[in-house]
């Protein structure tokens, strides 16, 4: 990964919505595919902001209009997965996440929220199914192995939840989430290594 992709992925991760590298470089992706691309990008681009604001339902109605233009825009699909969760519809959320992998299947951020979602909706062979896809797809990534971890130590198997979560705090996480993490290993008898 580049310089400019991993600068970019920081500034996505602090935005608090995940929004998806392109399955290859974008040197190697075909002009056409990269004009679609930004189209798709563009059509969600002031969509994202509401989300970032917080303004959940307002963007649900941006977000409709954006996919009757074109059912195929995945950025549009994880931000209405986005909103959808925030404002507490935990099923219509996973629906969109899974919309969004079955238009643009490597897409990381829609892959670890079905995660959690799964994990929340009780669904723990899912979870981690979809975690352990996102896994293979980004190995040693911190969002990931939180997932996994969580996904785990939901199902109760606390060893390997101690292990993604112990990896997860090798990734180098944010200090809140390293903190939150620590004091999970805390409670499930033990200090983390």
């Amino acid at each position: 990964m580049g310089r400019i992709e991993q600068e970019d992925r920081k500034i996505r991760k602090r935005r608090r919505c995940y929004i998806p590298l392109p399955m290859r470089p974008k040197e190697t992706l075909p002009a056409d595919a990269t004009a679609r691309d930004h189209a798709q990008w563009d059509a969600v681009e002031e969509v994202s902001e509401l989300v970032h604001e917080e303004r959940y339902r307002e963007a649900m109605v941006a977000l409709r209009d954006v996919l009757r233009a074109d059912d195929t825009n995945p950025y549009a699909f994880h931000f209405l997965g986005i909103s959808l969760y925030e404002s507490g519809e935990l099923e219509p959320a996973r629906d969109a996440y899974r919309a969004c992998l079955k238009v643009a299947p490597k897409h990381l951020g829609s892959r670890v929220a079905l995660t959690h979602v799964l994990r929340a909706l009780g669904d723990f062979r899912g979870a981690i199914q979809e975690g352990s896809a996102a896994l293979a797809d980004a190995p040693g990534d911190a969002d990931v192995l939180y997932a996994l971890g969580m996904a785990h130590h939901a199902r109760g198997d606390e060893a390997a939840a101690r292990r993604f979560f112990e990896a997860f705090l090798q990734a180098g996480p944010e200090y809140e989430s390293a903190e939150e993490v620590r004091a999970l290993l805390d409670a499930m008898g033990g200090r983390p290594s």
